[in-house]
């Protein structure tokens, strides 16, 4: 049984009374339970004669469904399968997944869920989500009301599909992806979830010539017509659901944060990069600490803050501006700079080279313009290249978000051990994906630096195996994977019932998963052992219900939860808070396991 099952005890999964009966209760994917229904169910809801004999447990019924999922031959036709069978049985379909998280999150996620979403119009079969399309805007309220009525919506999941996952403008794909995400791994309830695809058109031409394409065929809506579109929907959503968690997912570039900011102070609101810049905050947070104790056996100076780090960052994308954002606010909160003198830790190369004043570059946003390094110090007036960098500023954290597979090369890695302090470890972070793309092997990584260095990658690495001073070790690479948090940081906002997702619950987030990291929790000695500097993915429910737990409890501290939790601000002591906080979300947590049914008519009805 996967971890997500240990965090709620079977007394908690109460029974439910429904009033659906018969082949409407088969046709409902969120209370269909096949063969699973035991014989008094049968009896009750009208369905003898509509079953084989047999009862199945839910352990046999993962059996079957994976023994025919491992019939199809590629990831696209599991990816299929897969679809299928949530659109038949949501608790069968999730509790699959639990049991093989490492093995099938790959197939209903990215890489296989981008070929899926390319091939968006021509597998289309069932609609899933809300579609709302830019010529149906005067409908739009009546609409949303009309697929949201009588709902208690937690989470919504929206894109408007012009970044996704570098394909663009096909659907609702990727906003029912990740809200499997949010349930797979972060435990929130998928029948309190809703998917919705802002439909603004595309400047795709083989869309727009394609007969199939189901999206509407036009170039894509901007500027204020756009504006008003989104703020349309965004004020529904804050019209009727308050206090749930409005996830954007890929915007394109030149929208996702003006969008994010213009709303984050009126609603809880999410996007992808600031996940990504969290999960890779928690993996500095735990290498720092890592190196800290190894520093102090050398009798060098620690270093434990954020702030006492020298950030070089490659590539200033989007998500490279996101993690350097993250982490500049990071240090401000937690370490009491201001935000000027934490920009200074940070150091960002793009296509141009470094971003200095002396190239004056016309098109660099205000947001990347805080990250220009200074006239006065010195750098030429041409481009100034990462090995350059690296020897001058002695970094002691590289980050790479350049899509430049092997930019990290030997030369610049020894130039940065060079310039360490004794005992102190390279935290060296390759995050491009795919693997191909990523900046470093971590074999080579771990050659160059004697087994020194303290890696994450954006892809999945086999564990490096070397000899370390005489000694064999086994270094197991960390995947920097923001599914490791994000979950959490939505489970507990939710939690909360928070209108805000702050900074500070963000960084507290982050804290929690780099105190989970296993080199941490099983150090013994200052030689580093080789254990990961993130948790395993597999552990990933676990790590995210923790997560969730520290992320409510600072909404409560901070006085951004809801009102059901405000008497506890004042004379409620930390452990007692906990301890709450825990409960509740014990008893929130979503799980894939068959409740007992009771027939009432005065039951649930919706399917």
């Amino acid at each position: 049984m996967a971890a997500l099952h240990t965090q709620k005890p079977g007394h908690l999964i109460t029974p439910l009374r429904i009033a659906l009966r018969g082949q409407a209760l088969l046709a409902s994917p969120r209370y269909n339970k096949g063969t699973g229904f035991t014989l008094a169910e049968r009896k009750a809801f009208g369905l003898e004669g509509r079953l084989p004999y047999r009862t199945n447990s839910l352990d046999e019924q993962c059996e079957r469904a994976y023994g025919q999922l491992q019939s199809r031959d590629t990831p696209i036709r599991k990816n299929t399968f897969l679809q299928s069978l949530k659109e038949q049985n949501w608790t069968l379909y999730y509790a699959l997944l639990t049991r093989h998280l490492k093995e099938l999150t790959p197939i209903i996620y990215t890489p296989t869920e981008a070929e899926a979403i390319a091939s968006y119009s021509h597998l289309f079969r069932r609609s899933e989500g809300l579609f709302l399309s830019y010529p149906d805007e005067p409908l739009m309220e009546q609409v949303f009301l009309e697929e949201t009525r009588g709902r208690d919506i937690e989470l919504i999941v929206v894109t408007d599909g012009e970044a996704i996952l570098g394909i663009g403008d096909q659907g609702v794909g990727i906003s029912t992806a990740k809200s499997v995400i949010y349930t797979l791994i972060g435990g929130m309830d998928p029948s309190k979830s809703l998917p919705v695809v802002l439909d603004v058109g595309t400047n795709n031409e083989e869309l727009l010539n394609d007969p199939l394409y189901v999206g509407w065929p036009h170039t894509r809506i901007r500027g204020d017509d756009y504006d008003r579109f989104v703020d349309k929907f965004v004020q529904l959503v804050r019209k009727y659901y308050p206090k749930c968690l409005l996830h954007f997912e890929d915007f394109g570039v030149a929208n996702a944060r003006r969008i994010l900011d213009r709303y984050r102070e009126t609603q809880a609101v999410f996007n992808d990069d600031m996940g990504t810049g969290a999960v890779t905050l928690a993996c500095i947070m735990s290498a720092i600490r890592i190196s800290s104790i190894s520093r102090a056996s050398a009798s060098s100076p620690e270093k434990k803050k954020l702030s006492d780090q020298r950030y070089v960052v490659f590539g200033a994308g989007s998500a490279g501006l996101g993690i350097a954002t993250q982490l500049r606010d990071a240090i401000v909160s937690t370490d009491g700079l201001s935000r000027e003198d934490a920009n200074k830790k940070f150091w960002l190369i793009d296509r141009e080279g470094l971003l200095h004043d002396k190239l004056q570059i016309q098109s660099l946003t205000p947001r990347l313009k805080e990250f220009v390094r200074p006239a006065h110090e010195n750098w030429d007036s041409g481009q100034v290249q990462l090995l350059d960098v690296v020897e001058k500023v002695r970094p002691t954290v590289l980050i790479g978000c350049s899509t430049k597979g092997g930019a990290f090369t030997k030369e610049v890695v020894e130039a940065m051990m060079r310039g360490l302090d004794e005992g102190a470890h390279p935290i060296i972070l390759p995050l491009s994906n795919p693997s191909r793309l990523a900046e470093a092997a971590p074999a080579d990584l771990m050659r160059w630096t004697n087994g020194k260095a303290l890696i994450a990658t954006g892809s999945p690495f086999d564990t490096v195996k070397m000899e370390v001073n005489g000694k064999t070790k086994d270094f197991v690479i960390a995947e920097c994977n923001n599914a490791l948090i994000y979950p959490g940081l939505g489970f507990g906002a939710v939690l909360s019932k928070s209108r805000r997702m702050t900074d500070t619950m963000l960084i507290e987030g982050a804290k929690r998963l780099a105190a989970l990291s296993p080199a941490l929790s099983t150090a013994s000695d200052p030689e580093y052992n080789g254990a990961a500097i993130l948790p395993d993915f597999a552990d990933a429910p676990r790590v995210n219900f923790e997560v969730a737990i520290t992320v409510a409890e600072q909404a409560i501290r901070e006085g951004s939860a809801g009102e059901e939790w405000s008497n506890l601000s004042f004379g409620t002591t930390p452990e007692e808070i906990e301890q709450l906080v825990r409960k509740k979300a014990t008893e929130k947590l979503w799980i894939p396991a068959y409740p007992e049914y009771i027939y009432d008519e005065s039951g649930t009805r919706e399917v």
